[in-house]
């Protein structure tokens, strides 16, 4: 009886001991940690929850799947509400442990891409933020990738000139630029400016202030005394949708107002309601569920119930978007992986994979988002990658690709680019690095 009892005692220790063993393990088990400064609150709540669910939902759907290679990703949310702020707050709670930030907006980039630069974090600013930081050289630690705003808005005058009859027909165009008037609406003024220099059109800036909700006074301005054959949308959040009322009301016609990607999602034409058929703005990733890592997100993560965000939304347009970028961020680790090993990565690791990016059309369809997202290539000069712009077009339903991928006048943007990250270096006092 007492052998019995001293070979029961001898096996619960063992079971202790391997499941203490067992779980210093798990809690000691090394991930890649990434901190998400995310707004699911406020009047922006739409783009903040929707992007950063669709990249929190791609990072569960790899860990499900072993990691990256071998390499999970961990992480932790922070609200800002769209604040600046709170914004420096949140990245100044989680910088230990991150390596790379994603600001989810330009206020909160421009506050944080000098504290970021000492701490030799790499922000991303994807689809927003200085355009100028595209310029590697000046901006070593900030990206742009895929494309910038000043791209953007190239793509749109081409766009307008190809529905016009040719870049020809731009002269004497009238377009009118309704911005909401924060650091975001204000970033493409100076290329509007431009532009309109070049190719002889007639840009007039139409500044609402924050959250322009009332933008009454605006569109009779526009409507009734500039007349303008096109209007460019550069809201953000829920007034996005008031120029769709407006022009509906005043009888602007909607297939002329081009909006920028911060107001082209399905919440900004649904409130509208019949007011939104017929208006385009531009994209830079495709939409809906019919892409094979989507069908592996909706299949894996949400059959086992693990999802960020409602259902409904997967396939939109901000959650694609947050795939989108989770899948530049993973071929930034991936990247540094072949050069550092598989390891968790130091902040300059990344940085490296992120400056060396090379997302092929071959890459892309292994990933399963061939349509999803164009190629992309990074360097030391050029931080952007040179994505292309997409357009679409609400049919009362859904977004429908209108034409084919649009190149950004990548020479033109470039030039404006370096010489305002020139005019930065010599403000602040930095050495621009040499590229091979």
């Amino acid at each position: 009886m007492g052998r019995k009892l001293i070979f029961t005692f001898m096996a619960l220790v063992f079971v202790v001991s391997l499941a203490m063993f067992s779980g210093q393990a798990l809690a000691e088990e090394k991930t890649q940690f990434f901190g998400i400064l995310i707004y699911r609150t406020g009047p922006y709540a739409p783009g903040g929850s929707g992007f950063g669910s669709g990249w929190e939902d791609f990072m569960t759907l790899r860990n499900m799947q072993g990691g990256v290679n071998g390499i999970k990703y961990s992480w932790e949310e922070c609200e800002t509400a769209y604040n600046t702020a709170r914004g420096v707050e949140c990245y100044e709670r989680l910088k230990d442990k991150m390596i790379y930030v994603q600001p989810f907006s330009t206020g909160i980039t421009y506050a944080l891409i000098p504290r970021a630069g000492k701490d030799g974090m790499t922000v991303h600013s994807m689809g927003y933020g200085r355009a100028d930081a595209s310029d590697g050289r000046v901006f070593p630690h900030v990206f742009t990738t895929p494309t910038n705003y000043w791209s953007q808005n190239s793509a749109k005058i081409r766009f307008i000139a190809d529905r016009m009859g040719g870049m020809d027909k731009l002269k004497g165009l009238k377009i009118a630029n309704l911005f909401i008037d924060v650091p975001y609406g204000q970033e493409t003024k100076p290329l509007l400016d431009a532009m309109s220099k070049k190719y002889g059109f007639i840009v007039r800036h139409f500044p609402v202030a924050p959250p322009a909700i009332d933008q009454k006074a605006q569109w009779m301005d526009i409507v009734r005394r500039f007349k303008p054959d096109w209007v460019i949308n550069r809201n953000w959040g829920v007034s996005c949708t008031v120029p769709l009322k407006e022009a509906a009301r005043l009888g602007f016609p909607r297939d002329r107002i081009l909006g920028v990607w911060w107001c082209g999602s399905e919440e900004d034409v649904l409130p509208a309601g019949p007011a939104g058929k017929g208006y385009i703005t531009a994209n830079f990733h495709g939409v809906g569920r019919d892409f094979p890592i989507i069908q592996q997100i909706v299949d894996k993560v949400y059959g086992a119930m693990k999802g960020n965000i409602s259902f409904t939304r997967v396939g939109t347009v901000y959650y694609n978007r947050g795939v989108f970028g989770g899948i530049i961020v993973e071929e930034a680790m991936r990247t540094a992986h072949k050069k550092f090993g598989v390891k968790v990565l130091t902040r300059e690791e990344f940085m490296w994979g992120f400056e060396n990016l090379n997302i092929t059309e071959e890459r892309i369809k292994e990933i399963g988002a061939e349509g999803l997202c164009p190629p992309v290539k990074n360097s030391c000069l050029d931080h952007e990658g040179g994505g292309p712009v997409r357009f679409q077009q609400w049919d009362g339903e859904k977004w429908v690709a209108v034409g084919t991928w649009v190149s950004p006048m990548r020479e033109f943007v470039r030039d404006r680019v370096e010489a305002s990250a020139a005019n930065y270096a010599k403000e602040k006092g930095i050495t621009p690095r040499k590229c091979d």
